[in-house]
């Protein structure tokens, strides 16, 4: 769902940028204020599984694909503050580093993502708890509505830059990541079971070490595996004639998740994954240092 620069135009870009700034600024604020946090380890693990798993697009229909979003995923893991700023560097390095999103449109990209996808998705998780669905069917149904949320937020956003109607590609845009969402609840609610304290025996190296070298696995070996399909919001721009192409106005270092020198074969694909994952751990574990203080106990499970 990452929109590039040449799909979003207009007043619409420094709008959704300032909005994502007051976003990202305010999940920070409450992250410093916030009386349970987690560890800077394992903000940075979750992070780059994030990422990680954010390159495996899985096939959905008619030559479509869908990929993790992960808001809601971070957001249980992590709590909700935690989970927009996990969100909001991922897409932000997937922008400046591998061209993934133009940086022209990168505030809506973190909008959609970070503040609907976990700050939005995460609310509606803690809501749904409350209720008879249990937690984990209450995360499957988050995260399938953070999907879909985001994609009429998409929708939205094409419409009022005047690159398609609105009640012509919301049909579109929900549809096909109806389907995705069912992907992205599958994947959030595994990876709650796989990170549970019941599934952590004494011996392992603990549960965000385990994401830590499952994200690098993923990234290394398994992402030069993913579908070569269009994603959702290209399928959709595809067959309304509103997917332009363009040379961007900045290119990363490493284009198309592709390591420079090595063409674009498995190693290629693997050691960039790599690399992004690298630099969201280190990014985020940053990031958490300076949001932890004295007074406050980190590392206190949420689930």
């Amino acid at each position: 769902m990452h929109i590039p620069s040449s799909m979003l135009q207009g007043g619409i870009c420094p709008v959704t940028a300032l909005v994502s700034v007051g976003g990202v600024l305010t999940a920070g604020y409450l992250g410093v204020k916030a009386k349970l946090k987690p560890t800077a380890t394992r903000f940075g693990a979750v992070t780059g599984l994030i990422f990680a798993g954010q390159m495996m697009n899985f096939p959905i229909m008619d030559g479509t694909s869908g990929h993790l979003l992960g808001g809601v995923l971070a957001a249980s893991l992590l709590g909700v503050p935690f989970g927009v700023l996990a969100i909001a560097l991922v897409v932000a390095i997937q922008s400046l580093v591998f061209a993934d999103g133009g940086v022209a449109v990168l505030g809506a990209n973190i909008f959609n993502m970070a503040i609907v996808g976990a700050g939005v998705g995460g609310v509606l998780r803690e809501m749904l708890r409350k209720s008879k669905l249990g937690q984990y069917g209450s995360t499957a149904a988050a995260a399938w509505l953070s999907v879909v949320l985001a994609s009429l937020v998409v929708s939205a956003e094409l419409a009022i830059a005047g690159e398609i109607s609105f009640w012509r590609v919301l049909p579109a845009m929900v549809g096909t990541h109806a389907l995705i969402g069912i992907g992205e609840a599958i994947i959030t609610v595994g990876c709650l079971v796989c990170l549970s304290e019941r599934s952590e025996s004494k011996a392992a190296m603990g549960r965000y070490g385990t994401a830590l070298l499952t994200a690098v696995v993923v990234a290394l070996l398994l992402s030069p595996l993913a579908s070569g399909w269009p994603d959702g919001l290209e399928w959709v721009a595809a067959r309304h004639d509103f997917l332009h192409e363009g040379a961007p106005a900045f290119v990363g270092v490493l284009p198309d998740y592709v390591f420079p020198g090595l063409g674009e074969g498995v190693v290629a694909t693997g050691l960039a994954g790599l690399t992004g994952v690298a630099i969201c751990f280190f990014a985020a574990w940053l990031l958490g240092r300076a949001l932890q203080s004295r007074n406050v106990k980190v590392g206190v499970e949420r689930e």
